[in-house]
């Protein structure tokens, strides 16, 4: 059966006339804050003292918007006889906003959990230019990123947990059997010492 003619349109000034009983859904942003979900992608927060300089996030960045900056410093060694080690120290750390994507594969790569995401998202600046924000910025953002959520108790226990509970359960019986010894060959030697005193 073929259409009849003008239902589309009956059809679009239907959605139209439900659409305009509607309740404005309009925010008054800026007076009333917006109700964000807890864990919203709004910048990339650092945790300095997890960078070790790898760069990975820097090489794996599709837009080349972070900079990083670092030097060697040499350690001494740690015993005495051992030797000096080099570690990077990391002099600046920066994201371009202005280029950045928010993809977060930098978070991703991170091997030592130093990129997370923050909620702020009022950041605007009125000069491009001043949307790099250096690393003081970034450890601002990064307190205000949200604690991760809680581990279903349903969950099944992760391999690694449960391999270092099995090695610390054997260490411990370990450590008790040799104590146990100990005791066994303390006692012996009183009675070996009582015996020779009589």
């Amino acid at each position: 059966m073929p259409p009849v003619p003008g239902s589309g349109l009956a059809k679009g000034l239907a959605v139209t006339l439900r659409t305009m009983t509607r309740k404005s859904v309009t925010e008054q942003y800026p007076d009333v804050q917006p109700d964000l979900a807890p864990r919203t992608r709004g910048v990339i927060g650092l945790f300095e003292e997890n960078c070790t300089v790898c760069m990975l996030c820097a090489r794996e960045c599709p837009d080349w918007c972070i900079y990083i900056d670092s030097h060697k410093e040499t350690v001494p060694a740690a015993a005495p006889g051992g030797r000096e080690r080099s570690r990077n120290v990391l002099d600046r750390f920066a994201i371009d906003f202005s280029l950045c994507m928010y993809c977060g594969i930098c978070i991703e790569v991170c091997p030592f959990d130093a990129l997370f995401w923050s909620p702020e998202f009022e950041y605007a600046e009125t000069d491009i230019r001043e949307l790099t924000h250096e690393r003081d910025k970034l450890r601002e953002w990064m307190w205000t990123v949200p604690a991760p959520p809680a581990l279903d108790p349903a969950a099944e226990e992760p391999k690694e947990l449960g391999a270092a509970r099995k090695t610390a359960d054997k260490l411990a019986a370990e450590a008790a059997q040799a104590a146990e010894a100990a005791e066994q060959q303390a006692a012996e030697q009183q009675d070996t010492k009582a015996e020779g005193d009589a």
